[in-house]
């Protein structure tokens, strides 16, 4: 991990980071202010080098007794230092929106879009949370801790789907 990265985040960039940690296995961790986000992605891609987007995850912190509840975790990647950042936000539940860094790396926005599905932390300036993996009349977050698992879903009516090797409405057979 870097802390090259969380050194010059802190130097140049203040108010960008609230605090560092190290979690259990000696990873060392930033967490970021939530209105600073896209600012603070902005460096560590054009400052630090760091312009590989791995990964942007939701995490619920419900059974953990965590507060603020949500977190949303940034992982990046610089080539050239052979080196990775790790960034969260912490996000409560009352208050379930960030910035989105869509427009800094063009990969979190399908990103961002799964989070808001499963877990129903809204990204601010996004433009298109639409549902990806569940169906749009889909009712709640299904990786959320309180989510229902014995609850139902409405049921919604069958949709016409194009077949996309036949073509619509076609059965294979030629007249």
């Amino acid at each position: 991990m870097s802390t090259f990265a969380l050194d010059q985040l802190q130097a140049q960039l203040p108010g960008g980071l609230e605090r560092r940690y190290f979690d259990r296995s000696g990873s060392e961790w930033g967490v970021m202010t939530r209105a600073r986000v896209p600012d603070v992605c902005r460096f560590v891609k054009d400052k630090l080098g760091f312009r590989l987007f791995i990964q942007l995850e939701g995490v619920d912190g419900l059974n953990l007794s965590q507060e603020p509840r949500f977190e949303v975790v940034y992982v990046f990647f610089n080539i050239e230092r052979n080196e990775h950042v790790r960034l969260k936000v912490f996000v409560p539940e009352d208050d379930c929106n960030v910035p989105t860094i869509k427009h800094v790396f063009q990969g979190a926005d399908w990103a961002e879009r799964l989070t808001w599905d499963f877990y129903g932390i809204t990204f601010t300036g996004h433009g298109d949370l639409r549902r990806m993996l569940t169906y749009e009349e889909f009712k709640g977050h299904p990786l959320r801790k309180d989510y229902d698992l014995r609850g139902r879903q409405p049921l919604t009516p069958e949709r016409p789907i194009k077949d996309i090797f036949r073509g619509p409405g076609t059965n294979g057979v030629v007249d």
